[in-house]
C-alpha cells in the first residue's frame, strides 16, 4: 500500500488526488473474510397519507418509488415537478403522486388508531399490529423499547426468485444478479435495529429461513451478533416433500436461534416424538459422563492444567481429596496421602490423557454427590461426573434426589417428564399444510399462501419465555399474524401475559396488483388498501382467533392440538391496530400533534388498557390517565395540580412533560413518584432526528 500512496502523492491534480486517496482508503477498510456483499442504496419509503404540497418530494405511485421529483407548483389538480436525477422538469397528476422519505431522512412517527379487538375488559393486556414498512416500524420501536424485548421471531422472506418480495418497490426475481446481496441489504438494515431491541441481558432473536439464503444468513448474524450463542436447528414442515425436478424433494427449513446474554433453552413437557431415538431410555434419567477426556484434545499436552491427582481411598468408596496440577515428567514423585491412591486420568494405552474439568471444578462437584466412583481398573479408576445441564435438572426439579450412593453421589430414581430436545425437529404438529395453511384457510379462507404451522412457532418461543409469563414478542415481518396467535395460544395455556408486537406492510399481492391497476385504482386508495396484507389477512385472523369465530361469523372448528381448548372460545385478551404515519417537525415542536402522539406515548408507557383519545381541538392543561398508568403534563403553570394529582395515584407509572426548558423539566421530574419521566417534545424529536445517518451503511 505504501508503493500505491507514493504513485497518488505524484499526481498533480489536487482533486483527482483526493479522490484517488479517499477510494484507496475505503478499499482499506473491506473485509478479506467473512460475508461480503454489495451494499445496495436503501429503500425509499413512501408517505402516504401526508398532502402533495409545492416544496413537497414525492414519487410516482405506480413507478419507481427511488426516482424523486421536487414539486415547484400546483396548478388545477396538476403538479409541475423537477426530476431529481438530472433536473427535468415534468407535469404529473397530483392523484397520481405521493411523497417519499429517502433513507437517513428524520421522520416523526406516529400511530393512526385502525381499529380494535376487546375479549377482556378488566385485562391491561393489549397486543398491537402496525400496519408499516418494518423498516420505520423498528425505528419506532427503538424509541419505545430499546433493550426491553425478550423475544423477536421473524420470518423473512425466503428470496426464492418468485414474487415474494420487494426491494426499493420492486419485486426480486431470480434472473435478477444482485437477488442475494439485495436480500441482505435489506435484512442487515433491520436487524441492527432489532439488536437494539432486544435485552442485552437475556433475550433471543429466531429466524426461519430456507437453503436459498441459510447461508448468507447464518454469516450475517455471526457477524451482527459476535457475542451471541447461535445454534441452527433443521425442521420438517412438509413430511409429503415438494417435489424438484433432478433433485431432491424439500421437506424441511432451518431456525437459527440466537441467544443473547444469560438466555437459555428451557425444559418442556414433550412427548416421545421430540426425542431422537424414543426407545432409548438412558435419556430419561440422570446422565453420567466419563471424567476422563475422550475423543479430541484428550492428551495431556492439549490442556497441562487438568491433568491432576484424584486420590481415592484404597478400598474405593469415597474421594479423599483433589490434587494440583502436575507439570513434571515423573508422576510417580507424587506421594498420595495416607490410606490413599493417586487415580489419574491415563487413557486406555496407557498414554497421559486429560480430566474433563479443573481441579477447582471437581472440588466443588464432589462435596454436592455429583461424582460417582467406578471400580479401580489397570489404569486407575473409572471416575463419572454430572455435567452442567444434568445438575440444573436436580437442581430445577425436574429430577429429584432419592438418596446418596456409598461414594457420596446422588441417587435419583425420577424419570424425565421434561427435556430440551436436539436440533434436529421431526414434529408432525409443524406440518405447515395441515396447521399452517388449511388451519388459516379455517379462519379467514384462502387469503394468504403458505403461512407457518402455529404450533411450530408456538413451540420455538415457547423454549424461551416458558419462565417468563411477561416476556414481550416482537415479529417484524408478521405476514399472516401466526406469532401473535401463537402467543394468545401460550398465554391460555400457562395464564401468562406475554404481551405481542406485530408489524407488517400492507402489500397487495402482484395478482391483485395487476386487476387493481387495470381499474384505475392506485396504492393509497381505499379500494386497493383493504386487500393489502395487513387489512386483509393479519388483522382479521388476529380478530377470528380472539372471537373464536371464521370472517363469516361462524364459530371455529375443533380444539388446539394438545390442549382440550376449543378454538371456538377464543382468547380473552385484546388487540390494537395502527397504520404507521409521518408528523410534521414543525407542527410537533409546536404542540398541534398531540392526540396523534398520544398512541405512541401509549406504547411507550407499556400499551396497558385499551388505548386513550382525546376529542375536541382544545387541549387540557394535563392529561391524568389511571387506567393506562401514565399522565402528562401540556401546560407547565399547572404542574403544581399535576403533581398533587400524579403523587396523589400510585397507579401512575409514567409521566411525560411538555416543556422546551431542559432545567425546568429535571426540577419538575425530580418531584414526581414515578418510575419514568420524559420530556416533550424534545424527547421524541431528538430521538427520530438522530435517525439521519445514524443507521446508514
Amino acid at each position: 500500500m505504501a508503493a500505491i500512496d507514493e504513485l497518488i502523492a505524484q499526481v498533480e491534480n489536487p482533486e483527482l488526488r483526493d479522490r484517488l486517496q479517499q477510494e484507496v482508503s475505503r478499499m482499506n477498510k473491506h473485509k478479506r473474510f467473512g460475508l461480503v456483499f454489495e451494499e445496495h442504496l436503501p429503500e425509499c419509503t413512501p408517505l402516504h397519507g401526508i398532502p402533495v404540497k409545492a416544496g413537497s418530494k414525492v414519487a410516482r405511485k405506480t413507478g419507481n418509488i427511488n426516482e424523486l421529483y421536487q414539486v415547484l407548483a400546483i396548478r388545477e389538480g396538476k403538479a409541475l415537478c423537477l426530476r431529481l436525477a438530472d433536473q427535468e422538469k415534468a407535469e404529473i397528476e397530483v392523484q397520481e403522486l405521493v411523497c417519499a422519505a429517502q433513507f437517513g431522512e428524520p421522520i416523526y412517527p406516529y400511530l393512526k388508531p385502525m381499529a380494535s379487538v376487546c375479549r377482556a375488559p378488566d385485562s391491561d393486556l393489549w397486543h398491537t399490529l402496525i400496519e408499516a414498512d418494518n423498516y420505520h416500524a423498528l425505528q419506532l420501536l427503538e424509541y419505545l423499547y430499546a433493550g426491553k424485548v425478550d423475544c423477536i421471531y421473524i420470518d423473512p422472506p425466503y428470496n426464492t426468485g418468485a414474487k415474494d418480495w420487494k426491494y426499493n418497490n420492486n419485486y426480486v426475481d431470480s434472473s435478477d444478479t444482485y437477488r442475494h446481496s439485495k436480500w441482505l441489504s435489506m435484512m442487515q438494515k433491520r436487524l441492527r435495529l432489532a439488536k437494539k431491541l432486544l435485552n442485552p441481558q437475556n433475550s433471543v432473536l429466531i429466524v426461519t429461513i430456507d437453503e436459498k439464503e441459510y447461508l448468507h444468513l447464518g454469516c450475517l448474524l455471526e457477524e451482527m451478533f459476535p457475542e451471541a450463542n447461535t445454534q441452527m436447528i433443521s425442521s420438517i414442515i412438509n413430511p409429503a416433500g415438494v417435489s424438484r425436478n433432478g433433485a431432491f424433494a424439500r421437506v424441511d427449513e432451518y431456525i437459527y436461534v440466537v441467544q443473547i446474554g444469560a438466555s437459555e433453552v428451557y425444559r418442556l413437557e414433550l412427548t416421545d416424538e421430540w426425542r431422537i431415538r424414543p426407545d432409548d431410555k438412558r435419556a430419561l434419567r440422570l446422565r453420567w459422563n466419563t471424567l476422563i477426556r475422550t475423543g479430541t484434545n484428550a492428551r495431556r499436552v492439549d490442556r497441562e492444567n487438568q491433568f491432576y491427582p484424584v486420590f481415592v481411598y484404597e478400598d474405593g468408596h469415597a474421594i479423599h481429596s483433589v490434587g494440583e496440577p502436575y507439570y513434571g515428567t515423573d508422576r510417580n514423585e507424587i506421594v498420595p496421602p495416607e490410606g490413599t491412591v493417586a487415580i489419574w486420568p491415563i487413557r486406555s494405552g496407557g498414554e497421559e490423557g486429560r480430566w474433563q474439568v479443573s481441579n477447582d471444578v471437581l472440588r466443588e462437584l464432589a462435596p454436592k454427590g455429583y461424582v460417582h466412583l467406578g471400580r479401580f481398573t489397570e489404569n486407575g479408576m473409572a471416575i463419572s461426573y454430572l455435567k452442567r445441564g444434568e445438575i440444573q435438572k436436580i437442581e430445577s426439579g425436574a429430577f429429584e434426589i432419592s438418596g446418596y450412593a456409598e461414594d457420596g453421589s446422588v441417587i435419583s430414581d425420577t424419570e424425565a417428564t421434561s427435556l430440551i430436545p436436539g436440533t434436529q425437529w421431526r414434529i408432525s404438529s409443524h406440518d405447515a399444510t395441515l396447521n399452517g395453511t388449511k388451519l388459516l384457510q379455517g379462519i379467514i379462507g384462502a387469503r394468504f399462501s403458505f403461512p407457518k404451522s402455529l404450533y411450530a412457532v408456538h413451540d420455538a418461543i415457547h423454549f424461551f419465555v416458558k419462565d417468563k409469563p411477561d416476556a414481550l414478542i416482537v415479529d417484524f415481518f408478521a405476514g399472516s399474524g401466526t406469532t401473535l396467535h401463537a402467543v394468545n395460544l401460550l398465554n391460555a395455556e400457562d395464564g401468562g401475559r406475554r404481551r405481542c408486537i406485530l408489524v407488517t406492510n400492507n402489500e397487495v399481492s402482484a395478482d391483485e396488483a395487476k386487476t387493481l391497476s387495470a381499474q384505475g385504482f392506485r396504492p393509497g386508495d381505499a379500494e386497493w388498501e383493504k386487500l393489502g396484507i395487513a387489512r386483509y389477512v393479519t388483522w382479521p385472523r388476529t380478530v377470528c382467533s380472539i372471537e373464536g369465530r371464521d370472517v363469516n361469523g361462524q364459530p371455529l372448528k375443533g380444539n388446539y392440538l394438545g390442549s382440550d381448548l376449543p378454538m371456538a372460545e377464543g382468547f380473552r385478551t385484546n388487540a390494537a391496530f395502527f397504520k404507521l404515519g409521518f408528523l410534521d417537525k414543525t407542527s410537533v415542536q409546536l404542540g398541534s400533534q398531540f392526540q396523534n402522539l398520544l398512541p405512541v406515548l401509549w406504547m411507550k408507557a407499556g400499551a396497558i388498557g385499551p388505548c386513550p383519545t382525546l376529542n375536541g381541538e382544545t387541549l387540557p392543561d394535563m392529561v391524568i390517565l389511571p387506567q393506562n398508568r401514565f399522565a402528562v403534563l401540556l401546560e407547565e403553570t399547572s404542574f403544581a395540580d399535576f403533581e398533587s394529582a400524579v403523587n396523589g395515584d400510585s397507579t401512575i407509572e409514567t409521566v411525560y412533560i411538555v416543556t422546551d426548558y431542559e432545567a425546568g423539566y429535571r426540577a419538575m421530574s425530580s418531584s414526581l413518584r414515578v418510575k419514568r419521566s420524559y420530556q416533550l417534545y424534545r424527547d421524541y424529536l431528538d430521538n427520530f432526528r438522530i435517525n439521519q445517518g445514524r443507521d446508514s451503511i
